[in-house]
């Protein structure tokens, strides 16, 4: 029980259900929401009705779970009102209703303040996310993190969002200065669980961003850290983060096995979401290790899952595997059309992507015989590929144009593309310091 009695609650144990309640909407573990002054320990205590935490520990556990801390202390402004229609709007986007959730979300920013505007503009941006509109959710994200005082770290569930639709947008410095001052936030507040989270994102920008010694090091620095941690995510995200990296250095063998590795975790967790993208990326691995019918069954087991659960862009990066799948299988008309409208759907938004299926598309007009064709989408690749950090993609695009090259008798554009290519390999292949 209580040791004092107090004036800023109604009831310890109604106070200990409400936060409770919160936290598990939030998905977050007591050790997640734990933080300096705060222990795992102390939480269930309070959510046992044994401890009355100050009001200032409310404050800081509302900004964490995105509630009001009247509410947390004393029920205000939770069942009903503009807290209630937000609530009514996050079940909307959970099951999916998108425009439901929008029009709930859109309704409560007129008259939310605080905690509640910061969860109306976050969700406002996970829906403009969910409909593959990556520059309207950054919009949304960025006013969460202003109202929530301007430190995304201190907002890690926004942030994450945030810096994810960076990337998606080819902001990939910025997502990455942003799960840089989320990890440091974690490891000074000592969550190995979220230090590990962070880790991998930080590690994901980074391959993205080609700086692979130093995602190295990160996803290295998150081993270290793991310990003890049997949380199905944060194994699968270990295992995922190492084989990407695998996967970036051409090493496809090792690279299948730890994300399959990935998968047989998530199958355990039941997240159709997880499981769609994991069958995906084997299907990916597959292909580059030119194991047709190995990438089949993935792109076969990951496509309903898809459908599901993606955003459009999503399923057209889903696609972009399919229409290379129907290249291998020597499907050209069907790769053709396929790479060709997946490229224009991801147009400027995804620009790596759409130089990869740029390459899908020239790879195709190869397989028809169109050697001048395939030149110049081979060349249209590169333009895209070159105005992002170097990446493996890149090097297959200058090496496929080389082929085509000496395959019309221009040998010494062919050695031209060739000396490129290997020194964007070259760049990728240093090794870790």
């Amino acid at each position: 029980m209580p040791r004092q009695k107090s004036n800023h609650v109604d009831d310890p144990r109604e106070v200990g259900r409400r936060l409770k309640k919160a936290r598990r909407a939030a998905g977050l573990s007591q050790r997640s929401l734990a933080f300096d002054g705060c222990s795992p320990a102390y939480i269930s205590r309070i959510e046992a009705g044994e401890r009355i935490p100050s009001l200032q520990i409310l404050r800081e556990i509302g900004a964490r779970l995105s509630v009001d801390a009247d509410y947390l202390a004393t029920g205000a402004g939770g069942p009903t009102g503009v807290a209630s229609g937000i609530v009514d709007a996050e079940i909307a986007l959970r099951l999916g209703e998108l425009e439901l959730a929008e029009i709930g979300f859109a309704r409560a920013l007129g008259d939310a303040s605080g905690t509640n505007l910061v969860r109306a503009l976050a969700g406002l941006g996970d829906a403009a996310s969910r409909r593959g509109l990556p520059h309207e959710a950054i919009s949304y994200f960025e006013r969460a993190v202003d109202e929530s005082g301007g430190d995304a770290a201190r907002v890690p569930a926004i942030a994450e969002c945030l810096g994810r639709a960076y990337g998606v947008v080819g902001r990939t410095p910025e997502a990455i200065e942003i799960f840089r001052r989320c990890l440091d936030e974690q490891r000074a507040a000592g969550d190995a669980i979220q230090l590990v989270r962070f880790a991998c994102l930080l590690g994901y920008a980074l391959t993205d961003n080609a700086e692979i010694s130093e995602a190295e090091a990160v996803v290295a620095d998150a081993l270290e850290n793991a310990g003890g941690i049997t949380d199905p995510y944060n194994r699968a995200r270990l295992y995922w983060s190492q084989a990407r990296l695998l996967g970036e250095r051409g090493k496809a063998e090792e690279s299948s096995r730890l994300a399959q590795m990935a998968l047989e975790i998530l199958r355990l967790t039941e997240d159709t979401y997880a499981i769609a993208h994991a069958h995906q990326f084997l299907a990916h691995v597959y292909l580059d290790a030119d194991k047709v019918d190995a990438a089949q069954a993935e792109l076969d087991a990951g496509r309903p899952l898809i459908e599901a659960t993606a955003t459009p862009i999503e399923l057209a990066h889903f696609e972009l595997e399919e229409a290379r799948l129907l290249a291998r299988r020597g499907d050209a008309e069907g790769a053709r059309g396929l790479a060709m409208r997946v490229s224009s759907q991801l147009g400027e938004v995804m620009p790596q992507d759409a130089g990869r299926a740029y390459v899908v598309l020239g790879e195709i007009f190869e397989l028809l015989g169109e050697l001048e064709r395939a030149i110049e989408i081979y060349e249209l690749a590169i333009e895209k590929l070159e105005a992002l950090p170097s990446s493996r993609h890149l090097v297959i695009a200058q090496r496929r144009l080389a082929a085509v090259l000496e395959k019309v008798d221009r040998p010494d554009l062919a050695l031209s593309a060739l000396k490129k290519a290997l020194g964007v390999q070259e760049r990728l292949n240093a090794p870790s310091d």
